[in-house]
């Protein structure tokens, strides 16, 4: 791989920019090509075959701007079209679930793991695959909580709606399991969550749980794909081109997830 060639991320909004965040802190000096969906938005109810073929266009576009790296910022697409998108690629892919499981094992002291996400990712049961595949030992708990989306949209992270929405989705995980130990964050938007899904996790337990992000996780996983490939973190800041499939609202979504400014965003036809 070409150190000059850039990383290309997709999502099916927005969300995906907790990744390009997580990637421009762990790999600063890289060059990141990022593609929301936003006209398709959301993936999590849309059907596996729908999923996978939005997801195949999503990668011929960053293979056109000869990105070296793809990674699939959206957890419904990792669930339900990462076969199709590893086959169709002459690039390495990485996609939310794998990274984020291995992150939960090592978090979790019990083998006791919740995972919250979309309808579409909890029902696909690839975190519980990726789990158990690791770990047969491990006891899986899933569910899905839509709210969670609009919350972090609407910028509703750290208040009494979020805090009641909380508990209540964490207060349903908990009656299924009573010993999760390390609960993963089964979506790029849940980030903006952490803290108040932290809290929540805590006070219903009676003790502290882990909290595993994919974004985070998936940033790792990169630069382990990249080994001595990375570019130099001496050099200047790594430029960040951002493309949508419709730009409704990115201008005061997109610095929410991304945690700075985003210049602006090119309008594409897939």
């Amino acid at each position: 791989m070409n150190q000059r060639r850039p990383i290309g991320v997709f999502d099916s909004g927005v969300g995906g920019l907790t990744v390009v965040r997580a990637l421009r802190a762990r790999l600063p000096g890289e060059d990141i090509v990022y593609l929301g969906d936003t006209a398709r938005v959301p993936y999590g109810s849309k059907s596996p075959r729908t999923v996978e073929r939005y997801s195949l266009t999503c990668l011929q576009f960053l293979l056109a701007h000869d990105v070296k790296l793809v990674l699939i910022a959206c957890n419904t697409a990792s669930a339900q079209a990462l076969p199709a998108l590893i086959a169709a690629s002459p690039v390495p892919v990485i996609g939310a679930v794998d990274p984020g499981a291995e992150s939960a094992l090592a978090a979790s002291t019990g083998r006791r793991v919740g995972v919250i996400g979309t309808l579409g990712t909890v029902r696909s049961g690839a975190y519980e695959r990726a789990l158990t595949a690791r770990d047969p030992a491990t006891r899986v708990t899933a569910l899905a909580c839509p709210l969670l989306v609009p919350l972090a949209e609407e910028g509703w992270v750290d208040d009494d709606v979020a805090a009641a929405v909380a508990r209540r989705y964490l207060t349903e995980l908990f009656v299924r399991d009573p010993d999760i130990d390390t609960i993963v964050l089964g979506c790029t938007h849940y980030p903006l969550l952490r803290d108040v899904l932290a809290r929540t996790a805590a006070a219903l337990a009676g003790r502290p749980i882990a909290i595993v992000d994919s974004a985070s996780a998936m940033a790792e996983a990169a630069a382990h794909a990249l080994g001595g490939d990375v570019t130099d973190r001496r050099a200047h800041a790594g430029a960040l081109a951002c493309f949508a499939t419709d730009i409704s609202r990115l201008d005061e979504l997109a610095p929410r997830f991304l945690g700075e400014a985003v210049t602006s965003f090119e309008l594409v036809d897939l």
